[in-house]
């Protein structure tokens, strides 16, 4: 059964299905150096119970750099920006081998870790993909409505 409510920003979404609540998606997001960008958006859906969330970094001194491991790990990437930092050119240039949906959310490096702007901009280009972050208690507030 899937109960549809509304989040806090008026989005509707629909909350797991009980039946697979125990197999999340794992979601994981690249930025540069996992420090501003994906460390939020990692963040963002930490408390998520749909999905199991890690962010990484693909320059070399990342705060968690980038490994083979961590993209075999993932169901899918989210990079946050191509176009100026070329994070899914250099995943498929030093993993070939490794196949993984990769979404480029085009979230420029100019924000701190956490900035209003960047979880407002993260939370509207992720939302089309993921949806919007549910939490345990919106969850089991979802239950008890249902």
């Amino acid at each position: 059964m899937l109960c549809r409510r509304e989040c806090t920003t008026g989005t509707a979404y629909n909350s797991v299905p009980e039946e697979t609540a125990t197999s999340r998606e794992r979601i994981l997001f690249v930025c540069t150096a996992n420090i501003d960008r994906s460390r939020t958006a990692e963040d963002l859906y930490a408390r998520d119970v749909r999905y199991e969330v890690r962010s990484a970094g693909v320059a070399p001194f990342a705060a968690v750099p980038l490994t083979r491991e961590l993209l075999l790990w993932a169901d899918r990437v989210f990079v946050l920006n191509e176009s100026e930092d070329q994070h899914r050119t250099i995943i498929r240039i030093r993993f070939p081998d490794v196949d993984r949906p990769i979404v480029d959310l085009d979230v420029e490096d100019r924000w701190r870790r956490g900035h209003p702007e960047l979880v407002d901009l993260l939370q509207r280009r992720l939302r089309p993909h993921i949806g919007a972050p549910v939490s345990a208690r919106d969850e089991a507030q979802c239950r008890e409505e249902g």
